[in-house]
């Protein structure tokens, strides 16, 4: 059971009571009473205490709920998280925090005034009372979305760090790419290095300054010029997935920078979908993923 610190309720936090109509989960129980709430938002209601079954704190997505079960949802003053159009938080704890990144944002700043994941995670946390700021474990493009985690002391970043490789043990991207894809499946693998003009270039051998990259990819759905890919990391270099599937004739689109000749309306069709690893403190095994940008859907069949 993932476990986090309930929230203490307060006189002016806006509670719902009702009584469950049908048996399921109670992640589908509050999605269903809070008709429109994202299933992140869900999930950050229970991670954070805010819901009861039966008079007990529950924070299990899949606490069990039978028809009958007296349900009560606390729901506070709107955080940064809940009013921000950047981010919305998949799970937090006294740790760490996990996010959903929206494109456009950097994960660090850059600049005094840059919109940085740090710097709206740090609003976040001194909004709520958190005595902590958001340190960077690992980096998503800023054009690109998607799930992220971020630590809460520099101990648990180190620890996150260290052993990133064995931690994290599924960790998948999807991606509209340009062309067609003739087969269903397959693995990209060649050397990497960054160079001074802020790109990243590929051999297909080893050289001086160049690191291993393995990159397997699966199509999901083939559009008539397009197609969806689901892409998994056995290493993780900087710009990766961008330059690997450019290696093969299919960059992803939107990605001018290394050869994509379409344009998606200013946005790079790369999601960061499922990151599962074990709890740097607890061990526990965490396991989130988001929906496919329906953007993507709509760019695949353009």
């Amino acid at each position: 059971m993932r476990k986090s610190n309930p929230r203490v309720p307060h006189d002016n936090d806006r509670a719902t009571a009702f009584t469950a109509r049908e048996t399921g989960t109670l992640l589908q129980t509050v999605m269903r009473h809070l008709d429109g709430i994202s299933r992140n938002k869900a999930k950050s209601l229970l991670t954070h205490g805010a819901v009861s079954v039966n008079g007990r704190t529950a924070t299990h997505v899949d606490t069990p709920v039978t028809a009958g079960d007296a349900i009560v949802i606390r729901r506070g003053k709107a955080t940064p998280a809940d009013r921000s159009p950047h981010y919305t938080i998949a799970h937090e704890d006294r740790w760490i925090v996990v996010v959903d990144k929206a494109p456009g944002v950097l994960s660090m700043g850059v600049g005094r005034n840059s919109l940085n994941m740090k710097s709206l995670l740090d609003r976040h946390f001194a909004a709520t009372g958190q005595r902590c700021t958001a340190h960077v474990v690992h980096r998503l493009d800023c054009r690109t979305s998607g799930l992220m985690m971020y630590a809460k002391s520099v101990d648990v970043q180190r620890q996150l760090q260290d052993g990133w490789h064995e931690r994290v043990f599924d960790r998948r991207y999807v991606a509209v790419v340009d062309g067609v894809i003739e087969h269903d499946e397959g693995k990209v693998e060649s050397y990497l290095r960054d160079t001074s003009s802020m790109t990243v270039v590929s051999s297909p051998v080893e050289r001086p300054g160049y690191r291993f990259a393995s990159t397997a990819w699966r199509v999901l759905e083939r559009g008539e010029n397009r197609t969806l890919v689901e892409l998994r990391l056995a290493t993780g270099r900087k710009n990766q997935i961008r330059v690997h599937m450019a290696d093969i004739g299919h960059p992803v689109v939107g990605d001018g920078k290394y050869g994509s000749q379409q344009d998606p309306g200013s946005r790079l069709c790369l999601h960061a979908i499922k990151l599962a690893f074990h709890h740097p403190v607890t061990g526990e095994p965490m396991d989130f993923e988001t929906p496919i940008p329906t953007h993507f859907l709509k760019q695949l069949n353009n």
